[in-house]
């Protein structure tokens, strides 16, 4: 379920936050909240939704719940480690002793609150979480154009300022080029670092024509007889 931003407030600059809570009644509530501060709320009500919409959007926050169904809120907190998500993660609970915060920790969340909490303490724990984001922006220039690579956002930005976002595939492809700008990829090389949960080569040509659509032709060059090289925007 989707919660648009509140246009008559936009406190957090329309932050997309995903909020995954088995307790639909509580998960309604704090939508409605992080709608009224100005936030864009997608919400799941178990883990395997939790997953699909963390892997399929770019957050800039993400609320989990550490008890669901389907897929524990620590492991999917995990599986989007795994995979190179990095939207920093606040995990709520009702396990409050040292060994679960630190357990919590060290699955890869960015926070802990246990339950029951304070509103205003989530609410200024989210705001924290989405500064940190922003200060620890990293990009990475895209061949001999002047584009970047922001890595923390999986999004593209151009000279003139716009952003381009990128699926989390996508962002892969393109960062892959890019940590090598000068290197002639072949499609083995790329199929087996970004996609490698498929042993189809053909998904790498899929997915430059992907950047190609977004970003325009020149984003990434063909070598004839020898695989994919970074272009320029």
């Amino acid at each position: 379920m989707i919660y648009p931003a509140d246009t008559q407030r936009s406190t957090a600059d329309q932050t997309r936050l995903l909020l995954v809570e088995d307790d639909r009644e509580t998960a309604d509530m704090l939508a409605e909240l992080f709608v009224s501060e100005g936030y864009d709320v997608e919400v799941a009500y178990d883990g395997h939704r939790g997953l699909h919409l963390g892997l399929g959007r770019r957050h800039q926050v993400m609320v989990i719940d550490r008890m669901l169904p389907g897929i524990d809120g620590l492991d999917l907190v995990k599986r989007l480690r795994r995979v190179g998500v990095t939207t920093r993660v606040l995990v709520l609970t009702a396990l409050g002793e040292l060994g679960d915060r630190v357990t919590g920790l060290d699955s890869g969340a960015d926070d802990y609150l246990v339950k029951p909490f304070e509103v205003d303490e989530l609410l200024a724990r989210v705001r924290a979480l989405h500064r940190r984001d922003l200060a620890d922006a990293e990009v990475l220039p895209l061949g001999d154009g002047d584009g970047q690579l922001d890595l923390r956002r999986h999004e593209v930005r151009l000279a003139d300022g716009s952003r381009i976002e990128l699926s989390l595939r996508e962002f892969g492809l393109l960062h892959a080029l890019a940590d090598g700008p000068k290197r002639v990829h072949d499609r083995s090389h790329l199929r087996e670092r970004v996609f490698p949960d498929t042993s189809a080569e053909s998904i790498v040509d899929t997915y430059v024509y992907y950047l190609r659509r977004k970003l325009g032709r020149d984003v990434v060059r063909t070598v004839r007889g020898r695989g994919y090289q970074m272009g320029s925007l």
